[in-house]
């Protein structure tokens, strides 16, 4: 239990030498140790996880997870660290300020990933029904690209076939008026086989044969049209086939699958801000610990260690400038004296 404090109190940032010195202040920046330590330990599952969704590669996941983590370890335990008490609360709060908008983007960014993990079940149904449009918005593009030669094709063949139907509307046309004139119900009103029946009868058999002869040559036509029509189909099914057709499993698209859900749904909405939350809060939690915690021995005793220094400092600097001012006046007076025994010779 005593190793597990002091790995915590390593974790806080404190000066250990300096904090012996105040026994008092053990559990709190223990306390915050744990905080700072926890919080990466979150931050690399975080991360390992995030990097497992992209590459697969669990090596790579478990080294980025070891960097990861330690990048946010440090970058939190150097925030807590800086922070140092003040006599007024708002000095605090304002020098806290950049530390905490810090540490509300770092939770931010670890909680993304553990929060695709609590909705894993979801975002694969989800994913399930991003993958068909997809696939059904490529298909659309596929036929696209041959829609244009498609609907020429079955123009030409709708209109060759008009002009066989209207020939053979034609036709039948003459062909009753001559069978009209010929049992008297229509034409002459005369029924017999006269020169007026030869004469529709053979305007009969003339559009026949021109029917004929449409039907061979717009037939073949037809058939050449529905070949070429036949090969865009083909040429459409194959394309298709040849698309990507790989699943949805990135982080990227599982983000966006995560953003739909948030929309669709009022609870999953909710839940993905309370997961975010929590992470705002253990992340900003050393922070805040420290800012609430009330001025202890140790701040005294660092303020004083900071104080003896900057004194220190101070009087290092001017005993510097009193040397040199000294060096200066004996140099001076030296120059003066050569010039004057110089001037007497």
């Amino acid at each position: 239990m005593f190793r597990i404090r002091q790995f915590f109190l390593l974790c806080s940032g404190a000066h250990l030498p300096m904090l012996k010195r105040a026994p008092s202040e053990y559990n709190k920046y223990a306390g915050i140790g744990a905080t700072i330590f926890f919080t990466g330990l979150m931050a690399a599952l975080a991360g390992g996880y995030a990097l497992w969704t992209v590459f697969r590669q669990p090596w790579a996941a478990i080294l980025f997870a070891l960097v990861w983590g330690l990048m946010i370890f440090n970058l939190d335990r150097y925030i807590v660290s800086g922070m140092k008490k003040r006599e007024r609360f708002l000095d605090e709060l304002w020098m806290a300020l950049p530390r905490i908008i810090l540490a509300v983007l770092i939770a931010i960014v670890i909680s993304k990933p553990l929060e695709l993990q609590v909705f894993n079940k979801e975002i694969q149904a989800e994913l399930v029904i991003m993958e068909q449009q997809k696939f059904k918005a490529q298909e659309d593009k596929v036929k696209e690209r041959y829609v244009a030669q498609g609907n020429e094709l079955k123009s030409r063949i709708q209109l060759l076939q008009d002009e066989i139907s209207r020939q053979a509307v034609h036709r039948d046309t003459l062909m009753i008026i001559a069978q009209q004139e010929a049992d008297g119900t229509g034409g002459s009103r005369v029924k017999n086989l006269g020169p007026i029946y030869k004469a529709k009868k053979a305007d009969a058999d003339s559009a026949a044969a021109v029917l004929a002869d449409i039907s061979a040559r717009n037939g073949a036509l037809i058939t050449q049209y529905r070949a070429e029509l036949a090969k865009v189909d083909t040429a459409t099914a194959q394309s298709i086939r040849q698309l990507n057709r790989d699943s949805l499993d990135g982080l990227a698209s599982r983000l966006d699958a995560l953003g739909t859900l948030t929309q669709k749904s009022q609870p999953i909405y909710w839940a993905n801000w309370f997961i975010m939350l929590l992470f705002i809060a253990i992340e900003t939690a050393p922070v805040f610990v420290k800012l609430i915690s009330p001025r202890g021995p140790y701040d005294d005793l660092l303020e004083q260690h900071e104080y003896a220094y900057i004194m220190h400092k101070k009087e290092r600097k001017a005993m510097l400038r009193l040397e040199t001012d000294e060096r200066i006046a004996v140099r001076t007076a030296e120059s003066e004296q050569r010039l004057k025994s110089t001037a007497f010779s």
